[in-house]
């Protein structure tokens, strides 16, 4: 039985490279797909959006004199790239999905709406939420955050390459210990860089939970789903 009945999931861009130093994976864009069609099959209505880290970064394009606006416009493209290949691999796997974009480019993608995109969920489709919030300085975890709230989402699904929210970087120190449980408050106070501020500040002030996860590991997406504790979950006092 689904925990959840509406859920906005979140993917990063960079997950998407797989094995490859750039661009998109097949085979992790298929298990991607797969995870996906499995809740879909339990009855949950599912939002995405999905990063564009594997193609441009805006922020670290300004670095290499990129001015900051083009280069998250940008950005904002590489995300309806991915946008619209994760809808073609759910079609191939018999998921019904539309990919809506935040910036008028019919026919790539209709024009978002709130009304649009609950309605497409309530049909049945997987919704695909791609170019981010369409104004530079918004980063995908932001447009995530505004997206789960607009579609009022039960939960924000993040999956990462890290099976949840350690006291440290696991990967640079060994002694860091996850939690299972944390508020927004306590993540803002320790300095945890989950999300951006402005992607906290929104989930929190609009009671929208987060549930930090491992979804490279196949299977974890439908546990999640299910209620089992893995990963971590972001709370409100």
């Amino acid at each position: 039985m689904a925990k959840f009945k509406r859920v906005l999931l979140k993917l990063s861009g960079e997950s998407l490279m797989g094995s490859q130093e750039y661009g998109i994976d097949s085979k992790r864009l298929n298990d991607y797909a797969t995870q996906i069609k499995e809740i879909v099959d339990k009855g949950v209505q599912v939002a995405i959006v999905i990063g564009g880290g594997n193609i441009f970064r805006g922020l670290s394009g300004s670095t290499q004199g990129f001015d900051r606006v083009k280069g998250d416009q940008m950005g904002m493209l590489a995300t309806v790239i991915n946008s619209l290949a994760l809808g073609s691999a759910l079609k191939n796997n018999g998921v019904a999905n539309r990919v809506l974009t935040a910036i008028r480019m019919e026919p790539v993608g209709e024009f978002y709406s709130k009304d649009k995109a609950i309605e497409s969920l309530e049909s049945g489709e997987v919704v695909i939420l791609s170019g981010g919030t369409g104004n530079p300085y918004f980063t995908t975890d932001t447009g995530s955050s505004l997206r789960g709230i607009e579609v009022e989402a039960d939960v924000m699904l993040k999956g990462t390459r890290v099976d949840g929210i350690y006291t440290a970087d696991p990967e640079k120190d060994p002694s860091a210990t996850k939690y299972d449980q944390i508020t927004f408050d306590e993540i803002y106070s320790q300095g945890l860089k989950i999300m951006d501020l402005t992607a906290t500040a929104m989930c929190k002030e609009n009671n929208l939970p987060v549930i930090v996860f491992d979804m490279d590991t196949i299977g974890n997406l439908v546990k999640v789903i299910d209620g089992e504790n893995i990963g971590t979950y972001v709370y409100n006092n």
